[in-house]
């Protein structure tokens, strides 16, 4: 079996069975034949966390008097809700956790076949990953989504933003402000043929990513870019600091002239001597300490 990926890149670029390589842009697609037993692990993540809602009201009933048990009753029910989200959020994580002391994830091209440990593996984090982060998403919290992604292992801080875009959760890495369009796909991994493509994503502060784009595993979107919507990166691609991409795939389209860290730079003029000079200054932007 081939492991490496210059061989199996080589493969795929001289099939002539083209439509045995057609690209699945939604990783959780190529597991639509994954075996049922599979879903064997949402029980326990059920089980906890109706057990602590359970608890909850167990106790709301035994220590509450009658009245407040009554005009309490809206609070008890939406507070329900949230148990739920973050108890499925808890034993959804200490199962991510076995499994990856199990088989640890790696970057690579391997075999969409079942008995491959790596795309075995891939699987079920996905299937863990796409039940939990369903339920917190659909909590009114505006911030969950970003939690959600950092607590599955996505370097993201809460100064992004991901408008219900679709996102991976593994190998991908966050700088300051970056902006995720609504309905965007960043893809960390993806099914191309009969292989699974795992490669890390990266993007630079500032980057823009527009709507309903499509950003395939290895990117690496520099500082101050920007996709224009509709546009779709290649495996691998490097998308030079400070340009506005367009297109399928995304290429130049023109410098970025606005972007904003060019802010650090000010105008000021001399009256009594009739100039204009440049100077720079200190951005106002309050860095978060960075989180391992």
């Amino acid at each position: 079996m081939k492991n490496n990926e210059a061989e199996l890149l080589e493969e795929i670029s001289e099939e002539k069975d083209f439509e045995k390589f057609q690209i699945d842009f939604i990783s959780s697609g190529a597991i639509v034949n994954m075996d049922l037993k599979f879903l064997i692990m949402y029980i326990p993540i059920f089980w906890v966390s109706l057990f602590i809602v359970f608890a909850f009201w167990y106790n709301y009933f035994i220590f509450l008097n009658i009245l407040l048990q009554i005009l309490l009753i809206p609070i008890g029910i939406l507070s329900t809700f949230f148990i739920i989200a973050f108890g499925v959020a808890i034993s959804g994580k200490l199962i991510y956790i076995i499994l990856i002391l199990l088989h640890y994830p790696k970057e690579g091209i391997f075999p969409a076949v079942k008995g491959n440990k790596d795309y075995n593996y891939w699987c079920l984090r996905v299937q863990l990953k796409k039940l939990v982060l369903w339920i917190m998403n659909n909590t009114p919290l505006p911030w969950i989504d970003t939690w959600g992604f950092r607590w599955f292992g996505v370097k993201v801080d809460f100064s992004s933003h991901m408008f219900d875009a679709w996102m991976d959760t593994e190998f991908i890495e966050f700088g300051r402000k970056v902006t995720i369009g609504q309905g965007a796909v960043v893809m960390s991994s993806m099914i191309v043929g009969d292989y699974l493509i795992i490669k890390k994503v990266k993007f630079d502060d500032y980057s823009v990513i527009g709507g309903v784009s499509n950003v395939a595993p290895g990117t690496h979107v520099g500082e101050d870019t920007v996709i224009g919507a509709f546009s779709s990166t290649k495996y691998n691609q490097e998308l030079e600091s400070g340009w506005i991409y367009f297109g399928i795939p995304a290429s130049k389209l023109k410098e970025n002239k606005y972007a904003e860290m060019r802010r650090n730079i000010i105008y000021k003029k001399d009256v009594d001597q009739r100039r204009k000079y440049k100077i720079e200054h200190g951005v106002n932007i309050d860095h978060e300490e960075e989180t391992e």
